[in-house]
């Protein structure tokens, strides 16, 4: 769609001429993200410097009824950034400031376009940890953080974004200003719209400021990786190391593509992989004892040891870790540098893994595709990427649809869901229905009608088509 002259000056008196865009490199800059090789590029993208010029120009958007995509980092793999009805662009980036660490109470202020990455710096200087660590965490925003309620390896022990949000400036589709809570820990006062807006897909509100909680820094870890030589046994063996009664920091999966696509792709790093390994686990425990990690490590050996496995690997140095953690981390762009692939983001109960991985292997086979995976293991979250290789556009089009759907329906009758952290965005949308009931689908359509009565705040999002 092309805005009227009118509206373009109206844009550009709320923002300035400099910050407002129209030009099709830009507008191609700000319409795709990381989600396959999807481009929607906005009509107008605008770079608005604080809540109150957002809240202009969703007064705007409102008026004229023009579609409105907040855009940030883009590297959001559900296409939730995607301005597939064109209008309006609305990039975050000049939001970018940590605005206060509060030491006393253990809580940061920040703007949704601080890097996580940066943040988690910032914090650590003082001898604190926010320890939400998605792999784009160099250069994903907050931002979308919260929009998608990321997770990353260090969840299954610390939790995800939404048990680290507190309070949110959130600028309403209709242009009101508004914080959603409290800064305090407990908060029992009326619904609690922090949390409707985390996970919400930028559908229900655009964040301008967020509140975060911290934790003190642990000062010592053990990072481990155990290569197995049944990919069903790896999945086995992270229920077991829970029933043990350890609880890992991270506990992640990669299959033997996975690693092998990595080290070809990203220099420096120095693994041996056996030619009959099918799985790694890398493995790590945290704390402020080193005794005590060491006795979790050996408690964990000896979990593992009940399966076919190779010899563990222990890092001894930073600079071992950080290349395990850096070979883990890379996987993503190493997939998909290798091949055009679709990636599927399911999870699971922990103990469903192993069913979840050969229902997976079934399902590739029947319907003609290859799939990598990896992910963390310890929270259930397994990370699908289905490779289109040298596979035919039709049958890429047409076959490998009727595969995720079958995948997702296994992923539901396992009591899991269809994303642990990617969020549904605009690819998995017409999924919808095998996780939720019509009613259910009606209920959140309803919460977004009150929020957006006008559907402006990035429509075309997580609801299925024709709902």
């Amino acid at each position: 769609m092309s805005l009227q002259p009118e509206i373009l000056q109206k844009l550009a008196t709320i923002v300035g001429e400099s910050f407002l865009f129209t030009d099709i490199e830009t507008r191609n800059h700000y319409g795709h993200d990381e989600t396959e090789d999807y481009v929607f590029p906005p009509s107008v993208v605008v770079k608005p410097a604080n809540a109150q010029e957002i809240s202009e120009v969703l007064k705007v958007a409102n008026l004229y009824k023009i579609p409105t995509t907040p855009i940030g980092a883009r590297t959001g793999l559900s296409g939730g950034a995607l301005s597939i009805y064109e209008g309006i662009g609305l990039s975050l980036e000049r939001l970018n400031r940590i605005l206060e660490i509060d030491e006393q109470n253990l809580q940061v202020t920040v703007e949704p376009a601080v890097i996580t990455q940066v943040l988690r710096d910032a914090v650590a200087q003082k001898g604190l940890f926010y320890p939400v660590d998605p792999s784009s965490m160099g250069s994903c925003w907050i931002g979308g953080n919260i929009a998608e309620n990321s997770g990353g390896a260090r969840a299954l022990k610390y939790g995800v974004t939404k048990d680290y949000v507190l309070n949110l400036e959130v600028v309403l589709p209709n242009g009101h200003i508004i914080w959603t809570g409290a800064n305090t820990l407990k908060n029992s006062t009326g619904y609690n719209l922090t949390q409707l807006m985390v996970g919400s897909e930028g559908t229900l509100g655009v964040i301008t400021k967020a509140v975060l909680k911290l934790i003190p820094q642990n000062h010592h870890n053990v990072l481990m990786l155990v290569p197995f030589y049944k990919a069903h046994e790896a999945c086995e063996a992270v229920s077991a190391i829970f029933r043990a009664g350890i609880i890992p920091s991270a506990l992640e999966f990669m299959e033997r593509d996975a690693i092998d696509w990595t080290l070809r792709f990203v220099e420096g790093i120095s693994v041996t992989i056996h030619p009959d390994h099918q799985a790694h686990l890398l493995i790590e425990v945290d704390g402020n004892y080193p005794e005590i990690l060491m006795q979790e490590a050996e408690r964990i050996l000896g979990v593992v040891e009940q399966f076919e496995i190779d010899e563990v690997l222990f890092a001894d140095t930073e600079e071992q870790k950080n290349a395990l953690w850096k070979m883990r981390r890379s996987v993503a762009e190493a997939v998909k540098a290798n091949s055009i692939y679709k990636e599927e983001d399911t999870v699971v109960p922990r103990y469903m893994l192993p069913e979840l991985l050969s229902g997976i292997k079934h399902i590739g086979a029947k319907y003609g595709f290859q799939s990598v995976c990896y992910g963390h293991a310890g929270d259930g979250n397994l990370h699908v990427n289905i490779i289109k290789g040298t596979m035919s556009d039709d049958h890429w089009n047409t076959q490998v649809p009727l595969g995720i759907r079958e995948l997702f329906e296994l992923t539901v009758s396992l009591k899991g869901t269809l994303s642990g952290e990617h969020g549904i965005g605009y690819v998995q949308k017409n999924f919808m229905d095998i996780a939720f009931s019509k009613t259910h689908l009606e209920l959140m359509e309803r919460i977004k009608y009150v929020f957006d009565p006008n559907n402006v705040l990035n429509p075309g999002k997580i609801f299925p088509d024709g709902l």
